[in-house]
């Protein structure tokens, strides 16, 4: 009996600065069938009364929230999911719960820097972009989470020129599946 192939939903995280975005939107373009979904555009989408997600537990869950929702929203649909977002394993693990029933893997890799690369990287975005000390805050809340160092990829030694390898790190390594 043959089994119906499960969906994936990849979830790339680390701190700010770290590639996060790049790498995303490249893994969504080399699967067959694939969403991509910024939970910094999310966050975005709440205009008046907002708050800054790292401040307010309420504004996280709603960013959440939503997050489940397209994803479930696109799954129906057959897509694979790649999600963008600062995601700690608390967060990971509540998708997951939130997707049980449905016939898909959860996928997480928390792309990874040295102090210095990471300070560096921030520094050739945009101006408007940059996220300055946020980046070594977000640093220290991942070295104080309870994440398993098998989600850790470490990317320091990369370039832009190293994402196709990266991806397939990502999508062929069982490491980073959530069970």
């Amino acid at each position: 009996m043959n089994k119906i192939k499960a969906n994936k939903v990849y979830i790339l995280s680390g701190p700010a600065g770290v590639g996060k975005s790049t790498t995303s939107k490249e893994l969504a373009k080399k699967l067959a069938k694939s969403s991509y979904i910024s939970g910094d555009y999310i966050s975005h989408m709440h205009i008046n009364g907002r708050k800054k997600p790292w401040g307010s537990r309420e504004e996280v869950t709603l960013i959440w929230d939503n997050i489940l929702s397209l994803t479930k929203n696109f799954l129906r649909y057959g897509n694979d999911v790649v999600v963008d977002y600062v995601s700690f394993p608390q967060e990971v693990r509540w998708l997951k719960e939130n997707l049980k029933g449905l016939n898909v893997e959860v996928i997480y890799a928390v792309l990874w820097t040295d102090i210095e690369t990471l300070i560096k990287r921030d520094k050739l975005r945009e101006p408007e972009n940059r996220m300055g000390e946020r980046c070594l805050i977000l640093f220290d809340e991942f070295l104080e989470s309870e994440l398993e160092e098998k989600h850790f990829l470490n990317t320091s030694n990369n370039s832009t020129l190293d994402i196709p390898h990266v991806i397939n790190e990502i999508m062929n390594n069982p490491k980073y599946k959530i069970i």
